[in-house]
């Protein structure tokens, strides 16, 4: 139990009556050690002393002179270490970009509080405090060579990993999207993000991609023996559409594997398809009149959404997870959410929803109609021979978690 006297506080807004307010409000709950400013300037004097540092500051945002943004840039700059509470009078939208602002400085957010305001919320929210943790070196990504990218990919040292897809309403498993990772000798398991942007740099993608498909197709053909029927949804770079001959590859490698191409998704980040699309166009189109289907992927974080939607036959649009987590109780993720679900019913596409961590996100998804669901509170990713016991499992936690209710 954290004794409130002990913790320092600084309260920081720009109207005295909203001071006198908090300050009492504190004091009711044993906190002693509350200073007051009305101004940003005295406030930083208060952190710049070592015998006044506040381990917790309750910031307004909308103040003369130095704003609440500007004031939190200041404490960057003096490296705080403490935790912050906004209590304003903005709008809640205002209010979560101002959140998202300062846990991107890294500075512990606690929350916030829109005025007037009441003080059992402000004491649920005090009680979140925790002291601050000693800080833990950034360690760096490592960055990998082109050579030891080529060298792994000739090697088969790129394997990939498969998580699952389900259908909403039913609960049944339709699929699977490949995510390839790297099993390095010494680094252990690495993730694209260290070595699809050095393939893509050097000419490596195509190599890549031509292994990605080859396991993903093999092992589609191994499920369907199985008796499995799933559809194996793989990533496809920008520089994949860059030459015609990548939709022959595709068809090749899909009728040597001994699989229907409806069986196959061919998932597209949005932001790829920027610039002149003349090629992409016509590799695309010839895949969809081969009956692959396409997925836009990430939908609603590049720059010209609705124009891919227009002008690509896409029959798949994935939501991204930015705006399906939380998105129950977020009003702005909500609509955003509401609207590319919207969109897809509208333009006959299927629906994906990326991301769903948790029941609530789950729950969501079943009031609204969404297809397909994918994400942790379903399964992480998985190695191929995983998943059949996996699907046993989900078949359980269907029943003992009622997530047909």
């Amino acid at each position: 139990m954290i004794d409130a006297s002990t913790i320092k506080i600084l309260i920081l807004d720009d109207e005295q009556f909203m001071l006198k307010l908090l300050a009492r409000m504190l004091a009711n709950q044993g906190f002693t050690s509350v200073v007051c400013c009305d101004n940003g300037r005295d406030a930083l004097m208060q952190v710049d002393n070592q015998a006044t540092r506040p381990d917790l500051i309750l910031l307004d945002l909308n103040m003369p002179g130095m704003d609440g943004i500007e004031f939190v840039r200041y404490l960057v700059d003096r490296k705080f270490t403490g935790s912050l509470i906004l209590v304003s009078g903005e709008d809640e939208r205002m209010l979560r970009t101002a959140e998202k602002l300062v846990q991107a400085h890294n500075i512990p957010m606690l929350g916030y509080l829109q005025k007037p305001v009441k003080p059992e919320a402000l004491l649920a929210m005090l009680a979140l405090w925790a002291p601050p943790l000693p800080a833990k070196p950034i360690k760096a990504k490592k960055v990998y060579d082109v050579e030891e990218i080529g060298a792994a990919i000739k090697e088969g040292a790129l394997i990939n990993y498969y998580q699952p897809k389900v259908s909403v309403a039913s609960c049944a498993v339709i699929g699977v999207e490949t995510l390839v990772r790297w099993h390095h000798p010494v680094d252990g398991l690495i993730f694209p993000d260290q070595f699809i942007g050095v393939a893509e740099a050097n000419g490596l993608i195509n190599d890549l991609t031509r292994m990605v498909l080859t396991q993903a197709f093999a092992q589609e053909k191994k499920w369907q023996q199985a008796g499995l029927e799933l559809r194996v949804a793989v990533n496809v770079s920008m520089d994949n559409l860059a030459s015609l001959d990548f939709q022959d590859l595709v068809v090749d490698l899909a009728a040597k594997a001994g699989i229907s191409p409806h069986k196959v998704v061919l998932e597209v980040t949005e932001s790829q398809l920027m610039g002149d699309m003349r090629v992409s166009l016509e590799i695309l189109s010839r895949l969809r009149l081969k009956r692959f289907h396409l997925s836009i992927d990430d939908f609603g974080t590049g720059h010209s959404s609705l124009a891919q939607l227009r002008d690509i036959p896409f029959d798949e649009l994935k939501i991204d997870q930015g705006f399906v987590h939380h998105a129950w109780k977020n009003e702005t993720l909500r609509a955003i959410y509401d609207t590319s679900l919207a969109l897809a019913k509208q333009l006959n596409m299927e629906s994906v929803a990326e991301g769903v961590e948790d029941r609530d996100d789950w729950d969501l998804l079943r009031r609204t109609g969404c297809n397909l669901a994918q994400g942790n509170f379903i399964s992480k990713p998985l190695l191929a021979e995983e998943i059949p016991a996996w699907i046993e499992v989900w078949k359980q936690r269907v029943q003992t978690e009622k997530l047909q209710t």
